[in-house]
């Protein structure tokens, strides 16, 4: 499972112009499934997402999780990023799931962090979305369930 996660002042994901998810304050999720990936990858991804301190404290050090601000999370499926470049100039999407098996999954992802009491706002999974967002740092950062 891989993730784009994005600090965010503001988000929302639009499909043919209807808003279907907005959040302030929280982060902006970009969620890809791979097609080996099982339950122990989104549980591992949920959990390490909630309590990641990149939000700033009062001494303006990142020192801080979603769940410490009260912040909220949008969370787009994003099977492009499985996307392999390394050969040919057309991408290579092999390794990501399914549509059956990744919508199970990303499902059960969003589950897990809503089960954290956290707001979880989403798109329309395998659908044509427009995302907008405010980078709030900027703070991007890519995490990988097979990395660590």
């Amino acid at each position: 499972m891989k993730v784009v996660l994005q600090r965010v002042s503001e988000a929302r994901v639009t499909v043919d112009g209807e808003v279907m998810g907005e959040i302030g304050k929280g982060l902006m999720l970009l969620v890809g499934i791979g097609q080996e990936d099982e339950e122990s990858d989104w549980v591992w991804m949920a959990d390490k997402l909630t309590g990641l301190r990149i939000f700033e404290d009062e001494a303006g050090k990142m020192n801080l999780s979603v769940e410490d601000v009260n912040g909220a999370i949008l969370s787009v499926s994003q099977f492009t990023l499985y996307g392999d470049c390394r050969k040919g100039k057309r991408p290579n999407f092999m390794a990501a799931a399914k549509p059956e098996l990744a919508e199970s999954l990303y499902d059960r992802f969003n589950e897990r962090l809503r089960e954290r009491g956290l707001l979880v706002e989403t798109g329309r999974f395998g659908a044509m979305m427009d995302v907008f967002l405010v980078n709030d740092g900027p703070v991007t950062l890519i995490l990988d369930s097979r990395n660590g």
